[in-house]
């Protein structure tokens, strides 16, 4: 590309880097800390709300991903005939309104339907992302990188959102309890950021400002470029892509792989409480300490991927880490122990999560993209319903959650030795699966000669 050598490589990923990973990143948290705060939550409101048993929490917590599997494939599928910036504005209005109204609940009607319509309002927030924003902001070979720094944000949501809640929860201003005030204030910051998303953020490089006509020219051609390469492999359309049988891996791949990661979310500050018998505020402050641990290691895996080019073992890797983590968790007996299986836990199910959200846009473009992503996510958020399910059964059944750590682990270690499945045949021979890694080198190249 002629324009190519006109390009400031350095500028162009910073300017990138603080006009859409950043507002995506913040997104994120949001989201995050808005749909995990019921873990948190769950620690004073059952002195308040005693139906709250075990069964009606696992129930809760997994109604979300129920109204999050309906809504998602429709949702992807608009966003990526619409607009994607605007598409995931009214996401994070409508999902900042549903959590204010979970202050509110009195019976266990409401407080399942507020937890479904939270799953409906978030539904194809990261699909969207995925598949729609970012592959027209990011050649092939820099959406590991992009999306691996916007993920960051799952873990950080918990470094920030772990102690707030303790702290909140033994607070109480207005005369409501610190559980309800957990929900409005942490609703406030979707609702505002909703704004200035829509308004700020825009769907592709020839709408804004900041970018130099050949850099708009040089992001537009790689886009095209990429989705011509693919095409020209495999035109998929949305109904081939989700009988593909490529798709359908990845799809139990996830499932898997989310069964431990919500099991582990919504049960972790339960379990380690119980163990521990910290306040509150103090329990925040410990779960703080494995959430970095994680960070530092996926800051790590997505910088050695985006230089390797490795996807599979990156992430096959860190759920055999996670596997071990969660299969050990029954054998803490103190908290230095239960913390140290929590880090591996949380690398586990973290780490490689930017780089794993790269395999289905290698193969995949356009519409197919937006809703084989979403399937994957829907199926992913299958998993979210089961893992909180099962651990509250397990729970109620056997007076001790061990079985359900053995369960997750278990899952982690298959979804590990599925992904390696995608690069190597049963013999150990390697197969030749990403078809965009092609451009991606060129695009490497001309970087590199520019």
């Amino acid at each position: 590309m002629e324009h190519a050598a006109n390009v400031d490589f350095a500028r162009l990923k910073r300017a990138r880097d603080w006009r859409i990973v950043l507002p995506v990143f913040l997104v994120s948290i949001i989201a995050c800390i808005d749909r995990v705060n019921l873990a948190y939550a769950k620690l004073t409101m059952t002195a308040d709300l005693p139906w709250i048993t075990p069964e009606v929490f696992g129930m809760g917590a997994g109604i979300f991903f129920v109204g999050y599997l309906i809504f998602e494939i429709p949702g992807s599928l608009v966003a990526s005939h619409f607009s994607a910036t605007k598409w995931i504005s009214r996401i994070m209005f409508t999902w900042g309104l549903v959590c204010i109204f979970m202050a509110f609940v009195t019976t266990e009607f409401q407080f399942f339907l507020c937890r479904f319509l939270l799953g409906a309002s978030e539904a194809s927030l990261y699909p969207v992302i995925y598949s729609v924003l970012f592959p027209r902001w990011f050649t092939a070979g820099e959406r590991a990188r992009a999306t691996s720094l916007m993920l960051t944000s799952l873990l950080l949501s918990n470094i920030i959102g772990a102690p707030l809640a303790g702290v909140l929860l033994e607070s109480s201003f207005f005369g409501m309890h610190g559980w309800q005030e957990l929900f409005i204030l942490e609703a406030i910051p979707a609702l505002a950021f909703a704004v200035f998303f829509f308004f700020c953020v825009k769907d592709r490089p020839d709408q804004v400002g900041w970018l130099t006509d050949a850099e708009k020219e040089y992001l537009t051609d790689n886009f095209k470029k990429e989705q011509a390469a693919m095409q020209a492999r495999k035109k998929y359309t949305v109904l081939q892509a989700f009988h593909d049988p490529k798709v359908l891996k990845l799809c139990l791949i996830y499932f898997l792989w989310v069964v431990g990661f919500w099991g582990f979310y919504f049960w972790m500050p339960t379990v380690l409480k119980e163990l521990s018998g910290l306040s509150t505020s103090l329990l925040g402050g410990a779960i703080a300490i494995p959430m970095t641990a994680a960070l530092i290691v996926q800051l790590i895996i997505s910088k050695t991927a985006t230089k390797t080019g490795d996807k599979v073992w990156h992430v096959a890797g860190t759920l055999f880490v996670g596997a071990i983590g969660l299969g050990l968790s029954p054998f803490a007996q103190s908290l230095p122990v239960a913390l140290a299986l929590v880090c591996l836990s949380a690398i586990g199910i973290h780490a490689a999560m930017g780089v794993w959200w790269t395999i289905p846009t290698t193969f995949l473009t356009g519409p197919a993209a937006a809703g084989s992503v979403a399937l994957i996510n829907s199926c992913g958020n299958l998993g979210g319903w089961v893992g909180p399910n099962m651990m509250a059964w397990v729970k109620v059944n056997t007076g001790s959650f061990a079985a359900g750590y053995y369960i997750m682990g278990a899952a982690m270690l298959i979804s590990g030795l599925l992904v390696l499945t995608i690069q190597y045949k049963l013999n150990g021979q390697r197969k030749d699966v990403f078809t965009a890694e092609k451009v991606q080198a060129e695009n490497a190249k001309l970087e590199a000669e520019a």
